[in-house]
């Protein structure tokens, strides 16, 4: 699940940032070391590896094994619930040739209770699987909102002109790359967050 997320974090290709902020969000602590990005052109241009901030960056990774754990959770719930079902339906066969229902009716019945208990398999199936699609949507949404948040305030001070993922990069050289600052900084934001949660549940 781990290698969904980070290709479809790869998908977020280019990251422009100009004058755009967000008065809302905490500011760090501490500002990285600037890093020398200008082009020849003049233009200050940096990099994120993305793969490398999901795998660092704290928020990602807790979200991320909550979301294994579902998964996993809930593929066990349908393997148990399907074995069941082949044991019913083979002990249906076995009563059905040996002649072990008293009548057609009842055996129909039988047979009708099974169907059942597929389809309700099925449709829990497709619950539990949409339930999770949503919530792996809804955390890639978090994450990218945390994300612009963050570049947005640590480009007030770094102006840099554009911020681009390396994915989407054939090649750049290791002076343009941002990424333990932007670990760094939005950990420290992230321990805050938590932190602040923490006191007010107490």
């Amino acid at each position: 699940m781990k290698k969904n997320f980070i290709r479809a974090f790869a998908l977020l290709t280019l990251v422009g940032l100009t004058s755009a902020c967000n008065n809302s969000a905490p500011k760090m602590d501490e500002e990285p070391e600037a890093v020398a990005t200008t082009t020849g052109e003049g233009m200050r241009i940096a990099y994120i590896e993305i793969d490398t901030l999901t795998a660092q960056y704290e928020f990602a990774k807790e979200k991320s094994l909550e979301l294994e754990k579902k998964g996993t959770n809930a593929r066990n719930t349908i393997q148990a619930k399907t074995a069941q079902l082949d044991k019913n339906a083979q002990a249906f066969q076995q009563k059905l040739q040996s002649n072990g229902f008293t009548s057609r009716e009842q055996a129909e019945a039988a047979q009708a209770n099974l169907q059942r208990e597929q389809q309700n398999i099925v449709a829990l199936q497709q619950r539990l699987e949409n339930e999770l699609a949503n919530e792996q949507q809804k955390f890639l949404q978090a994450f990218q909102d945390s994300l612009d948040n963050f570049l947005a305030d640590y480009n007030k001070d770094k102006k840099y002109d554009m911020i681009v993922n390396k994915a989407a990069v054939l090649y750049a050289d290791k002076r343009f790359d941002i990424t333990t600052d932007v670990v760094n900084g939005m950990n420290r934001r992230y321990k805050k967050v938590t932190a602040s949660d923490s006191t007010k549940t107490k």
